[in-house]
């Protein structure tokens, strides 16, 4: 008679991952990642950073706002990191150097610079200037672009992708069941 407390059949499940990264470490112009989600975003945030900063230079205040001085420093850092970034991508800089962890470095940034453009476009828009209140609008779109840039790169970090380049998972699962003890 079989042990009541103690199961008639046992099941043991084995599961094996194996990933496979594949990169190519040659430099290579390559105008296609323009035409992904990262690649417009990227392209959409240059264009936002240098026209608002045109605004804040438009106007003829500058010289006095500090407000106005912050806004700037916020789109020109966010221009030139964003604009070195994609010609990273565009050249395979980022794929030539893998092991560097961008996805990790472009999420810090785009998650501080989401903030940093909430801040610079509410304090542009407070002081009531043609050319400061246009900034700012620039500066909410930014925010949104970083934003949504940020929850991108959180999404492809959590799922163990590469910033460029291929990471193939590949998962076996083996089952094998006994019938009686």
């Amino acid at each position: 008679m079989a042990d009541p407390g103690f199961p008639g059949q046992h099941t043991t499940t084995t599961t094996v991952q194996t990933t496979n990264t594949t990169v190519q470490t040659t430099l290579r112009f390559d105008p296609s990642y323009l035409r992904t989600i990262p690649g417009m975003l990227k392209c959409a945030q240059v264009v936002i950073n240098i026209l608002g900063f045109i605004c804040i230079e438009a106007s003829g205040y500058h010289a006095g706002a500090s407000r106005g001085t912050y806004f700037n420093t916020v789109s020109m850092t966010a221009f030139w990191f964003t604009g070195i970034i994609l010609v990273f991508y565009l050249f395979h800089l980022i794929e030539k150097s893998y092991r560097i962890p961008w996805i990790k470095i472009e999420l810090g940034f785009c998650a501080i610079w989401t903030c940093l453009y909430l801040i610079a476009a509410s304090l542009a828009i407070s002081f009531y200037i043609e050319a400061y209140v246009a900034a700012g609008f620039f500066g909410f779109c930014g925010m949104v672009l970083y934003g949504i840039d940020a929850f991108l790169k959180y999404r492809a970090m959590m799922s163990g992708q590469l910033a460029q380049g291929e990471r193939v998972i590949n998962k076996q699962t083996t089952t094998l069941s006994n019938t009686q003890y």
